[in-house]
């Protein structure tokens, strides 16, 4: 068990960590964006030919426009900011799709998705522009690619873990199997949980950037709260925080949010 643990050690040291920038939080990605780019332009490409594009022309307009000059705001960061590679791989593409279903995405590489049951709850530009931050963001951040990483390094600990106990009788088996299921899955919870909060406070800075009212993310959440009437599992079993959370931390980082927006207007990073 101890040489399975070691091996676990070592491999967690060659892992590459780097820096999410503007939140400072370090993030473990060892997966390349030559491995996952080309596959998640290939997934939106075949998503779009399976689903129908909304017909309403000043919804799609508004989406395109504001992912535009959301996505324009975040180029400009990374090129000023020594990412220039970086920004040469993002292929912006923004579609409204015609679903009932409140839900907006965005795949790595920067391949985003509103539906236009989601258009409500946005309500106007700046709410459009709030989700589009936030959506923008999960691709900035890289999260995509950091959830892959984390799914192998958990296989490698449950492998870890069946080795480790090879030798014990098969009660003591299922018992480290499901702690370490248990234990995992609730760590790959909170994990998803980090990630919605930094895409909130991320693509609040992204929209302030680009000349919205970030006042309003805050507000999308609010109705996002009353659409559910207030039924949510508990926030320890959930892949977002409480919507109650969201929009408390939403308004708290909304001055650090316009400090930030104002230090890169000063660099000149956006106009």
């Amino acid at each position: 068990m101890k040489k399975i643990v070691v091996l676990v050690f070592v491999a967690f040291l060659f892992v590459e960590c780097s820096t999410v920038p503007i939140t400072g939080r370090k993030r473990v990605n060892f997966v390349s964006d030559a491995q996952v780019l080309p596959a998640s332009f290939a997934q939106y490409k075949g998503f779009l030919e399976e689903n129908k594009l909304s017909t309403n022309k000043a919804m799609s307009n508004q989406i395109k426009e504001v992912g535009k000059n959301i996505s324009a705001a975040v180029d400009r960061f990374m090129r000023a900011n020594n990412m220039v590679t970086e920004a040469d791989s993002y292929k912006w593409e923004f579609n409204l799709i015609e679903d009932k279903t409140v839900n907006a995405w965005c795949m790595p590489g920067g391949k985003v998705v509103f539906y236009t049951g989601i258009m409500p709850i946005c309500k106007n530009v700046d709410g459009v522009a709030a989700v589009m931050g936030h959506e923008v963001a999960h691709a900035f951040a890289k999260h995509g690619q950091e959830r892959m990483s984390q799914g192998q390094l958990q296989q490698l600990g449950g492998v870890a873990v069946a080795l480790g106990t090879s030798n014990k009788d098969a009660k003591t088996r299922a018992i480290w199997n499901t702690a370490f299921g248990i234990g995992s899955g609730l760590g790959m919870l909170k994990f998803s949980r980090v990630h919605e909060q930094e895409a909130d406070r991320l693509g609040l800075v992204f929209m302030l950037m680009a000349g919205y009212n970030g006042t309003e993310a805050a507000e999308v959440w609010v109705r996002m709260s009353n659409l559910s009437k207030g039924k949510s599992q508990p926030e320890i079993l959930s892949t977002h925080p409480s919507n109650e959370a969201r929009i408390q931390d939403l308004k708290t980082y909304l001055p650090t949010a316009k400090k930030y927006a104002a230090q890169y207007n000063a660099k000149g990073i956006v106009k």
